[in-house]
């Protein structure tokens, strides 16, 4: 199954970087850094809530629900509507435990994005991440918690437990800013080529 890279470089992926980028008022190149940090951790703390059977049956809900993947029919023309923003915060309120300004600062820190446009970038990639599921639970008949474990995994690659654990510690950190070091540092394609900095490292040419 294609993964992030290839996800991002499809043109899909293109019309998320430009509309995304026009609705923020932001160059595409600050964007697709922008997006390159927030999908991976977006997903790996959606992989952390459906390692349980109760989030693996929640997700798989709201994926046969709302988040069908229609969204992507429209994707341009949808990703600035109030109600898709407004969903997007809820989907990140509820993945990461009320704790999304630490992602949104690592996003912004990354990218070099001011705070509320990292913030406001969340709230769109949430809902296209989550139609995006959706679409591939349909074709691909995903119907329970391994098959959505196997799935998100898939999206992520190989080091999907690092990203895991890079998203636990996020979520988990005092604001000393050590652990966005940290992330940044492999998100940089660091001395760990693997998971997510191979993943980012990609993105950005390795630097």
């Amino acid at each position: 199954m294609a993964g992030l890279l290839d996800l991002l470089n499809s043109d899909l992926g293109k019309t998320l970087i430009s509309s995304t980028s026009k609705q923020l008022g932001q160059n595409e190149l600050k964007t697709t850094s922008a997006l390159s940090t927030a999908l991976p951790l977006i997903l790996g703390a959606m992989k952390n809530n459906a390692s349980t059977p109760q989030g693996a049956e929640g997700l798989l809900g709201a994926l046969s629900g709302k988040h069908d993947g229609s969204l992507l029919d429209n994707l341009g023309g949808l990703l600035g509507n109030s109600d898709i923003l407004s969903d997007g915060a809820g989907i990140l309120g509820h993945v990461f435990s009320g704790k999304e300004q630490n992602i949104a600062n690592a996003v912004s820190k990354k990218s070099g994005m001011d705070l509320g446009s990292a913030m406001n970038l969340l709230k769109m990639a949430t809902p296209f991440i989550m139609a995006y599921l959706g679409k591939q639970t349909r074709e691909k008949n995903v119907s329970d918690s391994n098959g959505i474990s196997d799935l998100l995994g898939g999206l992520l690659g190989g080091g999907a437990q690092k990203e895991q654990s890079l998203v636990t510690k996020l979520l988990d950190a005092d604001g000393d800013g050590s652990v966005v070091d940290d992330l940044i540092g492999m998100a940089a394609g660091g001395k760990k080529k693997g998971g997510l900095g191979g993943l980012l490292g990609g993105l950005f040419g390795g630097k």
